[in-house]
């Protein structure tokens, strides 16, 4: 795949604007925001300069949007379709995070299943009683 990489850089200043713009900040306020100088991220947008994948990722963080589009629109990553056959299995990924306690493993599961409409499974008798309230 051939791609040009001022057009490249062109695209992602553009879409960085876009994004600072739909989040109303100025230049200035983004460039505090992610520690970036005022005429640097003017560079960026316009085309200018190719910004690091650091830069990327607080540009990213700053804007609340995912790195790796950045990263796709910056040229560092191809920009892979979906797969429609690749099947994630969420609750075993969720089971398998190191980084998880039980507690957050169980909660994750939880709200994934009421988004899914999934089968819970059996869970133990709750120790408080549920209240009910009614309008009089």
């Amino acid at each position: 795949m051939n791609r040009n990489p001022l057009a490249d850089l062109a695209g992602l200043g553009d879409y960085l604007r876009e994004q600072r713009e739909s989040n109303r900040l100025s230049l200035r306020q983004l460039s505090e925001l992610v520690g970036v100088s005022n005429p640097y991220l003017s560079q960026i947008e316009r085309g200018l300069k190719r910004p690091s994948a650091e830069i990327l990722q607080q540009l990213a963080k700053g804007l609340q949007v995912s790195a790796e589009s950045l990263y796709v629109r910056a040229g560092i990553l191809e920009d892979r379709p979906a797969r429609d056959t690749e099947v994630v299995d969420v609750r075993a990924a969720i089971a398998a995070d190191p980084d998880l306690t039980q507690r957050q493993r169980d909660a994750l599961v939880d709200v994934y299943e009421s988004f899914v409409g999934a089968a819970k499974p059996a869970r133990t008798k709750r120790t408080t009683p549920r209240t009910t309230i009614t309008k009089e």
